[in-house]
């Protein structure tokens, strides 16, 4: 079977599945907008018991697999079923292994895992771009991708396969630079299904923050501008 078969047949199944999902979730997700409605969204989501996490577990799967979709809207859902902190474990969690789980595969099978979810001619320009060229660099600019707001950080997942680092460097580096914005999405969630909204925005806001000020600081110090070439690739 040709490669873009494969890719087709894979992503309708995942497209099947998301949209259950989501259809089956949408009428609790309307329902938050009411203090009613979001006790009554958590205590569904409990009541669900183990399937709970493993729903929330196959809309990241999905999310990461598909590119297209957003990762925050998972970190507020998990913060709003499970709070501020199982919200964040899970969500650090389920995430580290599915990024060590395609790392690994693209490790193995090169850029023909990559080429199933992404036009080849753009992976092939991304990969000749220069601040992958720098081996040197390689770390700083992985963790720079994740950490900046913004970057494509599951296409990230998939070009760090590719790239001069192990898998154990990968993950610790892309967790630590992934926790800012999961722990904000996750704090807001929770503060959301408590009906604190403006607490939930200044979360976001003084993640952002604390964010752009270590960007600041790492660009001061970066000789090569590693920081600055970054947001010409991805502008």
């Amino acid at each position: 079977m040709k490669m873009k078969s494969v890719k087709k047949i894979l992503t309708i199944i995942l497209i099947i599945i998301g949209l259950v999902v989501i259809v089956y979730l949408l009428p609790y997700v309307k329902a938050i907008t009411t203090k009613e409605g979001r006790l009554f969204f958590k205590n569904k989501v409990n009541d669900l018991g183990l399937w709970g996490p493993v729903i929330l577990t196959l809309m990241q799967l999905i999310q990461i697999l598909l590119i297209v979709l957003p990762g925050e809207p998972l970190e507020i859902l998990a913060g709003m079923c499970y709070g501020g902190l199982w919200g964040t474990i899970f969500i650090m969690l389920t995430s580290s292994i599915f990024s060590t789980i395609i790392f690994l595969f693209v490790r193995k099978y090169g850029k023909n895992i990559i080429y199933l979810f992404f036009n080849k001619e753009k992976v092939d320009k991304l990969l000749d771009n220069k601040i992958f060229k720098n081996t040197k660099k390689v770390e700083l600019v992985i963790l720079l991708l994740f950490l900046i707001p913004g970057t494509p950080k599951d296409l990230v997942v998939y070009i760090s396969g590719l790239l001069p680092i192990n898998a154990t460097k990968f993950i610790v580096i892309s967790s630590i630079a992934r926790f800012p914005s999961v722990i904000s999405g996750v704090l807001a969630g929770s503060n959301i299904i408590s009906g604190n909204w403006l607490i939930g925005i200044l979360v976001y806001v003084i993640t952002f923050i604390l964010i752009g000020i270590i960007i600041f600081v790492i660009n001061k110090f970066d000789k090569d501008k590693i920081t600055n070439k970054i947001f010409k690739t991805f502008k």
